[in-house]
């Protein structure tokens, strides 16, 4: 007689449950699209033994259901906004691909999943390199180097106010607002007391930090692949995250009174 596959006892199944949901929510807390935060979670629950694993993503959220030997096991996960940061995605991928090849069980998969942290670079050298690639995009557009230099100083500043506010937790909203008006302030006064020979770019190039570049990306991506109630909820966000950035440059315009376009 044939021994058939062998039999997970629910305290391993709900385990496994755990981890896959951690996966996932580690992803979707960092800014992966939402078929990689699937396709992971998946692809984990799978290695680690379960017949199947459903899953289901809100902008927040997910709830991720096991299936072994008929039996189910559903978890839920609240997903914190944590940062785009793709050393995390990389790290959580490389755990699902050690587990999917068997160097990894079911412990070996927690103690790695528990180790990963969000490595950050120094913050002054990202206020340094913010700087001068918003200086090199004012150079591109014809800036000489007084309006140069004047962009890099406006983003270098907004770069570390935006650091600020970053680290004491105010919604982003909020921090887009702020460091929109702060970093348009400054280069405003290029405008004003004629610094160089076409100011107004300094006031076009120093706010470009603050485009939401990949949260776009990621809502035309989850559009494009059917995920579409993430797709709107990321594009709503990239939306407001714009919408505020505007009123924090058109605010500082007006206490200037400076407009660049003009």
């Amino acid at each position: 007689m044939e021994s058939g596959p062998a039999r997970l006892a629910e305290s391993e199944q709900r385990e496994i449950s755990r981890l896959a949901v951690l996966a996932g929510q580690r992803l979707l807390q960092h800014g992966a699209e939402s078929t990689l935060v699937m396709d992971v979670a998946r692809r984990l629950g799978l290695a680690l033994g379960v017949d199947s694993v459903e899953v289901s993503l809100s902008a927040s959220s997910m709830v991720l259901t096991t299936v072994s030997n008929e039996r189910c096991i559903t978890t839920a996960r609240r997903c914190q906004d944590r940062g785009i940061n793709m050393q995390v995605v990389t790290e959580v991928q490389r755990v699902c691909i050690m587990a999917e090849r068997g160097l990894l069980d079911v412990q070996g998969v927690h103690d790695r999943l528990l180790k990963i942290q969000a490595l950050r670079y120094n913050r002054l050298l990202v206020i340094f390199m913010i700087g001068l690639s918003c200086a090199s995009f004012s150079r591109l557009a014809g800036a000489d180097w007084p309006v140069f230099f004047l962009t890099f100083f406006a983003s270098s500043v907004g770069m570390f106010v935006r650091q600020e506010i970053a680290h004491c937790h105010f919604n982003p909203l909020v921090n887009f607002g702020v460091t929109a008006f702060v970093t348009t302030l400054i280069s405003g006064f290029g405008q004003v007391y004629q610094i160089g020979e076409a100011p107004f770019l300094a006031m076009a190039s120093s706010v470009l930090m603050l485009v939401p570049g990949f949260p776009l990306i990621n809502a035309i991506s989850d559009m494009v692949k059917g995920f579409v109630n993430m797709g709107i909820a990321r594009w709503t966000m990239a939306s407001l995250l714009t919408l505020s950035t505007s009123m924090g440059i058109v605010a500082a315009m007006n206490v200037l009174d400076v407009w660049g376009w003009l």
